[in-house]
């Protein structure tokens, strides 16, 4: 099986603050930082530390050079990446002295993915082979729809919410990960047992993994079954990467052992231990950290 994330590139830049801003309020930032980032950037990082071998499909900037060189630290493989002449899309990211963070995206390259580009990256895989998306780049729908008639296994982070979501078929979906705000909009409800009765109705092929912070994580497989992993106590300073590095090692453990208890715990493991450091991608750990932790720790 081929990996595939097409997805997002942002620039994130992130100020620290003593509390996040309120409306007409103007604040000191008590420190500013810069990493790379986006949704589908993280989630590429977290899947190949978690040690699947990834391709990555997206579109930079005229700024945005830097994302190869972060892309190839990680092994990730670059041969579908696309220039733009316009700005790299980034990220406003404010992070206060809890770790809570709150974000506002400026799209800037992401949107000039074409249905063009998606024709061609997926020319390069087949039946069988998993692609994951997000909802920061333009024309999802149509790469969904593709993927599908293709027979890929689709993988589906539908964030952030907004009208672009209205347009995706949510039954060509085989995983739609969200997380409690996100299940709220989408199904009503944040309780599993009532997604569980609404995904049935409306997308019977759809298995859905829900993550609720320090409440922990639930899978709500298509065939019915549930399963449940509380989340890693850690002392959280800064969640900015936190789902996306749960969906990555839930996505690589799942593609490795088709056990998704297992992939809950080793996702929660790592998500725990990514909010516990600084920044999107930095704060995101490798393989051997998890499965270490994993080994040494009942939680």
């Amino acid at each position: 099986m081929k990996k595939l994330v097409l997805g997002s590139l942002n620039i994130d830049r992130t100020y620290r603050v003593t509390h996040l801003v309120k409306p007409m309020e103007t604040i000191d930032a008590k420190k500013y930082e810069s990493y790379c980032g986006g949704k589908g950037f993280n989630q590429a990082v977290a899947l190949a530390r978690a040690g699947s071998e990834i391709f990555f499909a997206g579109i930079i900037g005229n700024d945005g050079d830097v994302f190869l060189d972060a892309l190839h630290s990680d092994a990730i493989r670059t041969d579908f990446i696309r220039r733009s002449d316009t700005p790299n899309g980034h990220a406003v990211i404010q992070v206060d002295q809890e770790g809570q963070n709150c974000i506002i995206i400026v799209s800037g390259s992401n949107d000039k993915v074409t249905k063009v580009y998606i024709d061609e990256v997926l020319s390069h895989f087949s039946k069988g082979d998993l692609i994951v998306l997000q909802n920061e780049i333009s024309c999802v729908d149509y790469a969904i729809e593709e993927a599908s008639r293709k027979g890929l296994k689709i993988a589906f982070n539908p964030s952030p919410l907004n009208e672009a979501i209205q347009t995706c078929d949510m039954t060509k979906v085989d995983i739609l990960l969200v997380n409690e705000v996100e299940s709220k909009e989408l199904f009503g409800s944040d309780d599993a047992k009532s997604i569980q009765r609404t995904v049935k109705k409306k997308y019977p092929r759809t298995s859905v993994v829900l993550t609720k912070g320090a409440a922990g994580a639930w899978y709500i497989g298509a065939n019915g079954e549930m399963y449940y992993s509380a989340a890693l106590p850690s002392a959280a300073i800064d969640t900015t990467a936190a789902g996306d590095t749960f969906t990555g090692y839930f996505l690589h453990e799942m593609s490795k052992s088709s056990d998704p208890s297992e992939a809950l715990r080793i996702a929660s493991i790592a998500s725990g231990i990514s909010i516990t450091r600084k920044g999107a991608s930095p704060s995101i750990p490798y393989g051997n950290e998890v499965r270490a932790y994993g080994k040494k720790n009942i939680y």
